[in-house]
Formats: C-alpha cells, structure tokens, sequence
C-alpha cells in the first residue's frame, strides 16, 4: 500500500512539472510590441532577380534570335597544277608562305621543249636571213629590168631581154610573199614552243597563302588524274586569305529569322571571347532535303590573321530594334 501511495505522488509531481515548463514556454514565444517592432525593421527585403544584359544589347547591335554554328570557308581557293603531265625538278614553296598572283611555285624538267623552243628559234632566223636575201635579189632585179628598158629604148637591147627581166622580178616578188609569210610561220612556231615551255612552269592564279603543298621534286604530276596512285594531281593549295567568310546551314523551320544584311556575331571556336562583327551575305536559295537546312552565307567584317580556313565558329544572329 505504501508503494501504490508513492507511485501516485510521482505521477503527480510529474505531471505538474510538465505543465509548468509547458506555460512557461507560451508565454515566452509570445512577443512584445518592442520586439515586433525590432524584428520588423532588421528583416531584410528579398532582392530583386539580377538581369545581365547581353552585349548586343550594350552595343545597341540587337538581341539574338537564332544561334547556329558553322565553319570558316575561303571563296577562292585553289589546288594549283601544272597544265601538262611532267616530272618536278623544283619546288619554290612551302606552307604557311605569302604568294603574289603570277609568282613561279614550281618547274617541271623542260629538256624537250626547250630544245623545240631553241630549234624553232633557229629555223625562224634561217627564215628571216632567207627573205633579207630575196629582199636584195629583189631590188637588184627591179634595177636590171630599169637598165634593160633603158638600152631597149636606145635599140641597145631587145624587147626579148626586157621581158626576161620583167619576169624575174615578178619572179623575186612571189619569192619574197612566200618569204614573208614563212617568217610569219616560223614566228607563230617560235610562240607555240615558248608556250609550251612556259606550260613547264606552275605559277600562282592569285595572290594568297599556300596552305598544303603536294608535290616534291622527282615526282611525276599531271593536270588529270591517273591510275595507280603514284600520279600527283597539283602542287600545292593557295587559299586567298581576304575572301574568307563564314557559312552555317540553319534549320529551315527557322529561316525566316534570317535577312540579308542582318547583323550577325561571330565567334571562333578557338577564341571564344573575342566576338567578330558580321553581316549575312546571301541566303543560298535551295534547301538540303537530308538535313532539312539552308546554307547562309556570312560575312566577315573585321578579320584578322586568327581566322583561318575550315575553323569552327558559334554565330548569333541578331535582331536589330525596329527590324522587321
């Protein structure tokens, strides 16, 4: 009985305790009007979402409206031969030089053809000398023929001897046309074989930069291509660096974003913080039914010695304000 009784005293006491920390703690979780007032002017606002403008925008150039990547393509570019199939005897060249237009890149062997060359050279002097000399006959046939006339007129010669003498400088006169029109042969002769030996010597078209060279000395090169494999078809390539420019292939859903002449941003893969200005050249007018895209073409309007041939590029095309 005593057990019971004491168990029942410690409920209580228990039971009391719990309520009493319980009150205490309501009454403390509730504020004075000084503390609400306190907590009201140290609460922070929450900050408004901070927008970064695009640089577009910065430089009143316009927002983007379509974003593609492409390649950095050269308009003229060329892999240079020779015009006739030859062995290279040499080579003037080498990649990453500066060419001008016309500059000699490389000679094949010319043995032959100068040896033509020399021999047309000969037999158009032989030509010349021949008709100098029909040229003399001449004269001194036309001086005869005056003296003969001269003396038939006195009864000193007969009108036989005058009319020989008529018919040898009618005779010399034909000689010298055909004369005449030998050289010409000859010169024309002369010409053809410099040309083929100028067909011995590979130049540059145009002024540019050699980006691959294809060829050494010793081997065999021919304007088409041969069988086997062991027939080079150029020299080298020239790419002119001033006709670079800069083609994407954009979705054709989204076409209709682009114009010509729309201001467009460039950046290279390589350098992507250093954005170049650009403008749309041309929107090539036939659309690729495999990749259902429309190539554009884009041009660059401050290049500088970074962008090369075949580069990657991220282009931004833009909207300028009041576009329509």
């Amino acid at each position: 009985m005593p057990v019971l009784v004491a168990l029942i005293v410690l409920v209580a006491i228990g039971a009391l305790a719990f309520w009493w920390r319980a009150d205490d703690g309501d009454v403390a979780s509730q504020p004075t009007p000084a503390n609400t007032a306190s907590v009201s002017e140290t609460k922070p606002s929450t900050p408004a979402p901070l927008v970064t403008p695009a640089a577009d925008d910065v430089s009143g150039a316009g927002t983007s409206v379509l974003d593609a990547t492409g390649y950095v393509v050269a308009r003229r570019k060329a892999t240079v031969s020779a015009e006739v199939t030859g062995r290279v005897t040499e080579v003037f060249i080498e990649e990453g030089q500066t060419v001008a237009a016309g500059e000699l890149l490389a000679r094949l062997d010319d043995a032959a053809p100068r040896a033509q060359l020399d021999l047309a050279q000969a037999q158009l002097d032989a030509a010349v000398s021949s008709a100098k000399e029909i040229a003399l006959q001449h004269a001194q046939a036309e001086r005869d023929l005056v003296r003969t006339t001269r003396l038939a007129e006195r009864g000193l010669a007969s009108p036989a001897a005058v009319e020989r003498d008529r018919l040898a400088l009618d005779a010399l006169v034909a000689r010298q046309d055909v004369a005449r029109q030998q050289v010409t042969v000859h010169e024309r002769g002369l010409a053809v074989q410099a040309r083929a030996l100028e067909e011995r010597e590979v130049r540059a078209p145009f002024a540019g930069v050699v980006v691959a060279k294809a060829a050494q000395p010793g081997e065999i090169i021919s304007p088409i291509s041969a069988g086997g494999g062991f027939t080079r078809t150029g020299i080298c390539t020239i790419v002119d660096m001033s006709s670079l420019e800069v083609e994407v292939d954009v979705n054709e859903a989204y076409i209709n974003r682009v114009y010509s002449e729309q201001p467009v941003e460039v950046r290279l893969n390589a350098y992507p913080d250093a954005p170049y200005q650009a403008a749309v050249i041309a929107i090539i007018p036939s659309a690729d039914r495999n990749k259902a895209t429309v190539r554009v073409r884009i041009r660059l309007l401050g290049p500088d010695a970074r962008v090369l041939p075949d580069m990657g590029v991220r282009v931004a095309f833009l909207e300028t304000p009041g576009a329509a």
